[in-house]
């Protein structure tokens, strides 16, 4: 199955200001894949180049193989922009039925899938209301809606989470996974490290308009894994078993380590194997629980790669950021 959306040497300039730079990417069929940056970073300017709302100037895009102005790729995209657009006068479920008549669904089955989505969404007691009588939360449930009625085969999120309260975000996390599940693909731009490691299978972390690193989530933390350790003991232990086991740390030209939690240890080698130290803390009076590699979390590998970057003052990335 070819790849549903394919970037190659994107790149957009707003006057001044180069908001994408020769920016290339593949997101794979069928799964998550973030757009992570610091704020400023050209995200919400790719994904507007991806739906065509403003024209690249250099670069091919192919959205479910055709170019994004093809009136096909619309009906089988569901966008959710960080800044949202909806019709305030109208009704919430007219607004919402509109939208989803826009995108092919039929007016009776529309309407259906609007009940289940207001019920689902907490919306039940203003699905009669004006959308400019809600809250800006409710609202962002409206447009959420909106997004993912037509059941579309590429979901586009930006900054999804914004103005959700915690049961609606776990909502929207079930709607992620399940439209991976379905054999959807979901591309989801957030700076929220946290959100992208526990939902993206894959991630491309771009600052300055620019892609500093991109590919599956597990190879991009294996290849910022550093030799560091974590070791937990037996929450039983003896004092003096515990007084030795910090001795013995201290005292070792090879590592450095910290008290993580109780009776746990982080430790960094600076030379040696991790066997020998293992090997070393055998002979201790200590029951050895756990001994791992700690692989870096996406926080630690975004702050190290664009911590510099994240710390200026956010710039804008076009008239309408």
């Amino acid at each position: 199955m070819p790849a549903p959306l394919i970037l190659e040497a994107v790149s957009k300039r707003y006057a001044t200001h180069q908001a994408v730079r020769d920016l290339s990417l593949t997101v794979p069929a069928g799964t998550i894949y973030g757009i992570l940056g610091p704020n400023g970073a050209g995200k919400s300017t790719t994904l507007r180049m991806i739906m065509n709302i403003i024209a690249r100037d250099a670069g091919t895009i192919l959205v479910l193989g055709e170019p994004p102005e093809s009136r096909n790729v619309l009906k089988r995209v569901g966008y959710l922009p960080e800044e949202r657009g909806l019709y305030r006068k109208m009704t919430v479920t007219d607004v919402i039925v509109f939208f989803a008549r826009l995108k092919g669904v039929e007016a009776a089955e529309a309407r259906r899938r609007t009940g289940y989505w207001l019920d689902r969404m907490g919306l039940n007691d203003w699905r009669g209301a004006t959308v400019n009588s809600l809250s800006k939360g409710m609202q962002q449930k409206v447009q959420f809606i909106t997004t993912v009625l037509h059941e579309p085969e590429v979901l586009i999120l930006d900054e999804p989470h914004s103005g959700l309260d915690p049961v609606n975000q776990e909502v929207l996390r079930e709607t992620i996974l399940s439209t991976r599940a379905n054999g959807g693909t979901v591309l989801l731009s957030t700076h929220n490290m946290d959100q992208a490691e526990a939902l993206c299978d894959a991630v491309c972390i771009i600052a300055a308009g620019e892609k500093i690193l991109d590919g599956a989530v597990r190879t991009v933390k294996r290849a910022h894994r550093r030799d560091h350790y974590r070791v937990r003991i037996d929450a039983l232990t003896p004092r003096e078993g515990v007084l030795a086991l910090e001795n013995a740390l201290r005292a070792s030209t090879r590592s450095f380590a910290v008290a993580a939690e109780p009776h746990t240890w982080d430790i960094e080698l600076n030379g040696g194997s991790a066997q020998a130290l293992l090997a070393e803390l055998a002979q201790l009076p200590i029951e050895i629980e756990r001994f791992e590699l700690v692989e870096p979390t996406l926080h630690e590998i975004f702050i190290e790669k664009v911590g510099a970057e994240a710390r200026r003052a956010p710039r804008q990335e076009g008239p309408h950021a």
